[in-house]
């Protein structure tokens, strides 16, 4: 067996390093720098059961140690994305994990049904994005809300499920064990957090939302101690995210209990970064002598 290889949920991966959602498109755009068959998994961009225009413009804007957006999870729908982003993946021998969002549960399970019978390894649910305004999606704040949803997805759903959980709550272990009690089968973390940005000099909203999701490196130390918290309240699989840019990034993350991570920001300013991420890990896992990732899995208490 070879010593990168996780099992999340019963689905075998060649690595624990995949994209986040929303920073690779459906993997068409980066597959002219990335060879896509090094990666564990490639998570699509939120996908809904009709297109969605997003928020207006301006949406994205730079800050220190990363960035805050307000797209609004533009995306073209789900028919779109299955003839068209699928069968592109399909090509390729990475795992293919579908995000899916949605204003309300209906929506959620409509796409949940229609990908029932498509090629695809897992389903990560965003529950969490928190620039949407359409209160629903905030849900992901009320552990009560989270547990249901995750039911009802359960009960229709073919492939395993992740819930994407968000930072913006006073606790995220009370919602973390919510999804578990409702049949999640494995967990991601973090999404964004919510911030904002003005501009001095147009004393106005750097973003025309006023506010939107922070990311990057800023947020790392953040998302550590969530992921770590988190390990200690589930027993169902965590990957991590959260300004990951470098192995060492990644490996802090396992070592707080992700049994895979999911490298976003970071591959808008450095295209090679999950691939960097691949060959950092494998060579401390090298130089340290672990045998597997799961060894090294939240092995500091």
């Amino acid at each position: 067996m070879n010593r990168m290889n996780v099992n999340l949920a019963s689905v075998e991966l060649k690595n624990p390093v995949m994209t986040a959602s929303g920073t690779f498109g459906s993997g068409t755009e980066y597959s002219e720098f990335v060879d896509l068959n090094r990666l564990g998994a490639v998570v699509t961009k939120g996908v809904a059961n009709v297109p969605w225009p997003g928020n207006p413009t301006p949406r994205v804007t730079e800050t220190a140690s990363g960035m805050l957006n307000a797209i609004g999870l533009q995306n073209p729908g789900i028919d779109v994305f299955c003839e068209r982003d699928i069968p592109f993946l399909k090509k390729y021998d990475t795992k293919i994990i579908v995000n899916v969002c949605g204003h309300a549960p209906e929506e959620y399970l409509a796409v949940v049904e229609r990908l029932a019978d498509e090629p695809i390894d897992m389903m990560e649910i965003n529950i969490s994005c928190p620039n949407v305004n359409a209160g629903f999606l905030a849900f992901g704040q009320d552990a009560k809300h989270v547990e249901e949803l995750t039911a009802q997805i359960k009960k229709i759903a073919k492939q395993p499920i992740i819930m994407k959980l968000t930072p913006n709550v006073t606790d995220i272990t009370e919602i973390a064990k919510a999804a578990e009690a409702g049949g999640a089968d494995a967990l991601s973390l973090i999404n964004t957090l919510t911030g904002m940005k003005i501009d001095i000099n147009r004393r106005t909203f750097a973003v025309a939302n006023k506010t939107g999701g922070v990311s990057g490196p800023i947020v790392h130390p953040i998302a550590v101690r969530m992921v770590y918290q988190t390990a200690q309240a589930v027993n169902i699989p965590i990957i991590g995210m959260g300004g990951i840019a470098t192995p060492e990034d990644a490996i802090e993350m396992i070592l707080a209990g992700a049994s895979a991570v999911s490298v976003g920001t970071a591959n808008f300013y450095n295209p090679n970064a999950t691939i960097e991420i691949i060959d950092g890990i494998e060579a401390y896992m090298k130089k340290n002598g672990f045998e597997s990732v799961k060894d090294m899995v939240g092995i500091v208490k």
